[in-house]
């Protein structure tokens, strides 16, 4: 059963749209674009099954409905649209060409990137237009057209029209990693502000449990602060929680002893004693990390972590290697927790492909969905998938980039390009004897929606 506004897109010849579009098919036959020719190679029978089915989105970053849209922030826990300047990849440049198909198929507005500052008015009046006659459904109208059923959404709260069972919270637990003075972590621009904002969110949960200051031992502040925020974000409907921890720090966590932990927390905890340095600093967050991590998996919940060479020219990329995260992986205490990389680990997709011999490993392509070609993406798709097709996720990382991409249009030209991407993989693999046509579009069902069901354990639509 398709939601909404998909199911009356659907009726528009499925085959024949994808067949039209390597976008994606919820557009009609005159809205085709360039990239006929890749789309046109996908077997009719995967291509008929990729329009058929509302993909489950493992990661985006959704804005609240009308009127709280305006001045929505809650987006992301880091954002980064003030970070230091950077050579910014063609996707998230206000030339991409692809945008101009997206603003004709939400909007219906047309327009050639870059847009001229009169253009920019006029493409604002007609998203205006829609978000008005939409109201509080108007995100998940914008899934409606992108052809998603489920988001994850990762948000520091769910608000106006972000809301089950269209959209699952992901909430974002870093700033529980560091709650001593971090002045000496602040060793860049970026790491500055984002800080200041990790201690602000931290501030909330200490609010939130009734407190105005830290507890003074570690076992306080795990008992009264830690475990109750994700008790509280389990109970507030959260599926996983998020880390944006390569932002801050590299990965790598030691096993390190709670009385370790607990000395440096007791060092350094107390209104008047120096800021720890990076060195004497990381036990603590290390332990905290594997502490989080063991919660939440006993409770349920996935833990997301960022894993791709992130924005801004200060991002360690070395750092985000996930092989650094092995250890943690072949720690058996951690066999209930499941660990998702967000972003496919680029520039490391082999070492990420890799990984997932690990039994509670998973990927997905979220980013990756955005910034290459979807026969790049095949590339890379198809050898996870030729290894380990049950721990691959569908995703894009929607998000309000700049002003003429909005999370509205990384959606739809995510959620196409990664079902091209897709189904180019599965028809190579089926024209090579790899696979059946009945494997071939199993496959296409569990990177889409089956593979995040059963790993957030939720019902089968």
């Amino acid at each position: 059963m398709f939601p909404g506004a998909f199911a009356k897109r659907v009726r528009c010849s499925i085959l024949a749209l994808l067949l039209a579009s390597a976008a994606f098919p919820l557009v009609c036959a005159q809205d085709r674009f360039a990239g006929e020719p890749v789309a046109r190679e996908i077997d009719p029978a995967i291509a008929r099954v990729l329009a058929e089915t509302p993909a489950i989105d493992n990661h985006a970053h959704p804005q609240l409905a009308p009127p709280a849209f305006s001045t929505d922030r809650g987006f992301d826990a880091l954002p980064v649209d003030n970070m230091a300047p950077e050579t910014d990849p063609l996707g998230w440049r206000d030339t991409f060409p692809p945008l101009s198909h997206a603003w004709k198929a939400l909007w219906n507005f047309d327009g050639t990137p870059p847009l001229t500052p009169a253009q920019q008015t006029q493409l604002e009046a007609a998203r205006e237009r829609v978000r008005t006659r939409e109201g509080e459904h108007y995100a998940q109208w914008v899934l409606d057209q992108a052809g998603i059923g489920t988001e994850l959404a990762n948000r520091v709260n769910m608000g106006a029209g972000v809301q089950a069972p269209r959209f699952r919270w992901v909430p974002y637990d870093d700033a529980l990693l560091f709650p001593l003075d971090d002045t000496a972590l602040r060793s860049t621009p970026d790491r500055q502000q984002f800080f200041a904002l990790e201690d602000k969110l931290r501030a909330t949960y200490l609010s939130a449990a009734n407190l105005q200051h830290l507890p003074p031992t570690l076992d306080a502040y795990l008992a009264q602060v830690v475990l109750p925020t994700l008790q509280q974000q389990k109970q507030g409907g959260a599926v996983a929680i998020k880390f944006e921890l390569a932002y801050l720090r590299e990965f790598g966590f030691e096993d390190v002893s709670q009385t370790r932990a607990a000395a440096i927390y007791a060092r350094f905890v107390t209104a008047n004693s120096p800021a720890p340095t990076p060195v004497e600093y990381k036990p603590l967050q290390d332990f905290l990390f594997r502490a989080i991590a063991l919660e939440a998996g006993r409770l349920g919940m996935a833990v997301h972590l960022h894993g791709m060479a992130g924005g801004g020219r200060y991002f360690s990329i070395a750092g985000v290697n996930p092989l650094l995260l092995e250890p943690l992986l072949n720690d058996p205490r951690f066999a209930g927790t499941n660990f998702v990389l967000l972003h496919g680990g680029w520039p490391y997709v082999r070492e990420a492909g890799a990984m997932l011999q690990k039994p509670n490993f998973y990927l997905d392509i979220s980013q990756e969905a955005l910034l290459f070609s979807a026969r790049t993406l095949a590339g890379t798709l198809r050898e996870w998938l030729e290894l380990y097709p049950e721990k691959v996720l569908f995703a894009t990382d929607a998000y309000p980039y700049s002003p003429a991409n909005g999370w509205e249009e990384a959606e739809w030209y995510g959620s196409g390009n990664a079902r091209t991407a897709l189904g180019l993989a599965l028809t190579g693999m089926l024209h090579d004897g790899v696979i059946t046509e009945s494997r071939a579009e199993e496959l296409a069902r569990m990177v889409l929606r089956s593979n995040a069901e059963h790993l957030y354990r939720l019902s089968p639509q």
